[in-house]
């Protein structure tokens, strides 16, 4: 059986966010991410070109041997993973697999909302795909679900200008606009792996009592569950606790950007698509 690392994809910068706490919680595999820079940002771009580029993406990451690809991606998440999964994957490898955020949250928020009002917040994409409500739906159909895209947010941290006073304009805007859809709303969700660096900015212009959750624990819960019911599948991933980072565009700029990410310092390689 030919083993090999676990691929973890993003448009950019953000996966690093999830891929963090994936390695924090499951050390021991191997993982090879990959950010397709030189297209960010996903979120503004049509179904038909998310899915193009992310099927591109999860094509490469197969021919290195991975089995399993985690799309670290809300934009991919929502717009390209169901025809890959349905369409592209039964063609391509039935072994493989390709999984993303949007389900192993959608899972388990109803367990943090007293009162079954749960605030979105993410991209254009994200929030026109309607991915969060119709899964949330599947699982607590009693919560309403209230959604506001931020399209200025990716731009500010990709900028490193979310700890600046601007940033505080655009985060307390769209803040205002989430909550005013409703009084009940206790529980907001970070859905794009961007936002948990403005977690600090969002505290400040929300009511307190309101939770606020980022992606990367719960996904990372989530991926070593799969793997414990899955054993087929996590004897296909090879364990020298290696990690490689690539990126489509300048790898002097995904170093320097990479580090607020991910915690710590990154070397990447540059990968032509």
């Amino acid at each position: 059986m030919n083993k090999g690392p676990i691929g973890v994809f993003d448009s950019g910068y953000g996966g690093l966010t999830v891929l963090k706490e994936i390695v924090d919680q499951l050390p021991q595999y191997d993982y090879l991410y990959l950010g397709d820079n030189a297209r960010a940002p996903y979120g503004t771009r049509s179904f038909e070109t998310v899915y193009q580029y992310t099927l591109e993406c999860v094509q490469w990451f197969f021919s290195q041997g991975c089995s399993l690809v985690i799309l670290a991606c809300n934009t991919a998440s929502a717009k390209a993973l169901r025809t890959i999964q349905q369409n592209d994957l039964p063609k391509i490898d039935t072994i493989k697999r390709v999984l993303g955020v949007i389900r192993p949250t959608t899972e388990v928020i109803g367990s943090f909302s007293k009162t079954n009002a749960v605030g979105i917040l993410g991209t254009n994409g994200t929030v026109q795909s309607g991915s969060y409500p119709i899964e949330i739906a599947k699982f607590y159909p009693n919560i309403k679900v209230y959604q506001q895209a931020c399209p200025m947010w990716v731009p500010l941290i990709e900028n490193n200008e979310h700890q600046s006073a601007g940033a505080d304009y655009f985060v307390q805007k769209e803040m205002g606009k989430l909550l005013q859809q409703s009084p009940d709303i206790d529980t907001i969700l970070l859905a794009c792996t961007h936002y948990p660096l403005l977690m600090n900015k969002i505290q400040q212009f929300i009511p307190q009592g309101i939770k606020v959750l980022s992606q990367g624990k719960i996904v990372a819960g989530s991926l070593k569950e799969y793997l414990i019911r899955h054993p087929e599948m996590e004897a296909r991933c090879s364990k020298n606790g290696q990690l490689s980072f690539f990126t489509t565009d300048s790898t002097e700029d995904f170093d320097n950007h990479a580090s607020n990410f991910y915690g710590k310092p990154v070397k990447s390689s540059h990968l032509q698509l």
